[in-house]
């Protein structure tokens, strides 16, 4: 079978690489450079923020996804020779408003999540903020460097003699046949497959308008910034009030991330900036002595409680989806990719599928 993918962001890249160890034959379309819109824009947290506050859907999706990460890092960097920089370091969450609910779902889903204080918090991370009393702590949460992370697998995928990884390539509608998407026209002419997966972030809701169908994903502005520290001054993930650090390997700190609905605008803001700088100084004060040595902003898919949209279109065959994964694209792209080519192979599905179906989900004109 041949299969195209449009969009090469981490869930497309993962998309090709779980269906050619099937052996099927991958064509990927990218309007773009590979796994450079969200994909690389995001911090790398490998778990959804505040994992009690999501419903069973985004969960059970991230449960998987979670414990598949450190065997994919380690095949990735034996593949590739890029080191995605996974860090099983855990993160603090500090003054938590919903400290109960947080320990009824560690207690549900059997993760090790616990309740600390303040001389806890402050063994594990000296040199944040003395004020915090309180905290949940959660050792197993891990981050990956999503940049490296992008890398590794493009190169994974493109070494494959099964991928035709096409770039800088805009698709602007589908070849039909009655009820069948046969392929896609691009601004190099038409491509045509068995079957056509649509990963392509907040830009999949356009794909389909095409074909008379709304797709409620929309793009939801986050802006981060990076601090150019040394090693050691925070070696976990903080979060506060929304907000977080994430140190990686070579010292340098994430701080992130806004949440702003307008529109399919990636412009950084002063107002953003300082908010953002703010919060950094509130959690890890000693970052003052340090230069931001990067401010950006990127483009998350938002859908209707962060829910993705997994599965076959309905009333088109050969059309499929797997987008709208909100600020957990990174977190779900495995369980989601997986998830998806076992409906496409007909292989038992590692979860139920039903929660991320398309039918019922999506509008015609």
């Amino acid at each position: 079978m041949s299969y195209i993918v449009i969009g090469a962001g981490v869930i497309g890249l993962m998309m090709a690489r779980e269906l050619t160890r099937a052996g099927q034959r991958v064509t990927i379309i990218e309007k773009g450079i590979s796994a450079k819109e969200a994909s690389w824009a995001g911090g790398g947290i490998v778990s959804p923020l505040y994992p009690w506050r999501h419903g069973e859907a985004v969960t059970r999706l991230a449960l998987w996804s979670q414990s598949s990460y450190i065997l994919l890092a380690q095949e990735l960097f034996a593949e590739t020779g890029i080191d995605p920089e996974l860090r099983q370091k855990g993160i603090i969450m500090v003054d938590v408003h919903d400290e109960a609910e947080a320990l009824q779902w560690g207690h549900d889903h059997y993760r090790p999540l616990v309740q600390v204080d303040s001389e806890f918090i402050h063994s594990k991370e000296p040199r944040i903020n003395a004020d915090f009393r309180s905290g949940i702590w959660m050792p197993e949460v891990a981050s990956i460097r999503n940049p490296r992370l992008g890398q590794a697998l493009r190169k994974s995928v493109v070494s494959h003699p099964n991928v035709e990884l096409i770039e800088n390539c805009e698709v602007s509608g589908f070849i039909t046949s009655a009820e069948r998407i046969e392929g896609v026209s691009t601004s190099r002419g038409e491509i045509r497959a068995d079957e056509t997966v649509v990963a392509s972030g907040a830009w999949s809701g356009g794909l389909l308008e095409s074909l008379g169908l709304k797709l409620p994903v929309e793009p939801v502005r986050g802006q981060m910034m990076v601090f150019k520290a040394p090693v050691g001054l925070i070696d976990r993930i903080v979060m506060l009030n929304g907000r977080y650090l994430i140190p990686r390997s070579d010292g340098r700190i994430l701080v992130g991330s806004t949440l702003e609905h307008v529109g399919f605008d990636k412009q950084t803001t002063e107002e953003a900036r300082e908010s953002l700088y703010k919060t950094a100084l509130t959690i890890l004060p000693d970052l003052a002595q340090y230069p931001v040595e990067h401010h950006w902003a990127g483009l998350r898919p938002g859908s209707p409680e962060g829910i993705p949209f997994i599965g076959q279109v309905p009333g088109w065959s050969g059309l499929h989806l797997n987008c709208g994964h909100y600020r957990n694209g990174l977190v779900l792209a495995p369980a989601s990719t997986r998830l998806l080519s076992d409906l496409l192979l007909d292989r038992t599905p590692i979860i139920d599928p039903a929660a991320y179906a398309v039918d019922g989900r999506i509008e015609h004109d």
